[in-house]
């Protein structure tokens, strides 16, 4: 493998967080007098800003009533949750078979890996650590340590500099195609990964080097 670093989106790339998000957009739009969404509408909005999947399923494009949402949903069940409510995301976060054993492999291999995601840094980071696993990350950067969201590169680069990689040296992994624009924007090869809603297809507009069905094929590509 000639990569020196491996990055990663989150959700529907390395985890699954679908029950706790799905409820954090039932309590928020019950909150708001919305009808409550479907978990599939739901699922397609993972991946975005809690603003944009807001609008996703609403056609609502009102920033009071976007920040209204993303209030609600980060008292309910995100960074601003208490008690046992705090844990819903954590606890109701499952890695996706091979997450593990693909960090590992990489880990041992002297490979650097990064998340770069949407989601909280510390969400992340509890996530890894409840999981057993955050030995294996390099670095998080999450949506709330940047200033621009994807596709917008800040969080690519920011991951670059901080481990001290070249773009040319990373490879970026990810399951939509504002994933894909982002390594674009970043000057990264990306490798797209079908763990979630985006199908293969969707990929075509960009340059990639890979489409892993899962984690364990994407390892397989590697050589690890």
């Amino acid at each position: 493998m000639n990569y020196q670093g491996v990055f990663f989106d989150f959700d529907y790339t390395l985890g699954d967080s679908t029950p706790a998000i799905a409820e954090g957009y039932r309590l928020g739009f019950q909150a708001l007098g919305l009808d409550e969404p479907t978990v599939e509408q739901v699922r397609h909005t993972i991946g975005l800003t809690l603003e944009d999947g807001y609008s996703l399923i609403t056609g609502d494009y009102d920033r009071s009533r976007q920040a209204a949402f993303r209030h609600q949903f980060e008292i309910t069940v995100g960074v601003k949750a208490q008690g046992d409510d705090r844990k819903l995301m954590v606890e109701g976060t499952t890695l996706f078979p091979g997450a593990a054993e693909l960090l590992r492999a990489l880990k041992d291999m002297g490979v650097r890996t990064a998340i770069v995601s949407t989601k909280p840094g510390p969400t992340i980071r509890r996530i890894f650590a409840h999981q057993g696993h955050l030995d294996l990350l390099d670095l998080v950067i999450g949506g709330d340590e940047v200033h621009h969201s994807k596709p917008h590169p800040e969080g690519l680069r920011l991951a670059l500099e901080k481990l001290g990689l070249h773009a040319e040296q990373v490879l970026f992994c990810g399951d939509t195609v504002i994933d894909a624009a982002t390594a674009q924007a970043g000057g990264c090869d990306f490798c797209a990964v079908l763990n979630g809603t985006t199908q293969a297809p969707a990929f075509q507009p960009f340059p990639y080097v890979h489409i892993a069905e899962d984690l364990n094929d994407l390892q397989n590509w590697l050589e690890l």
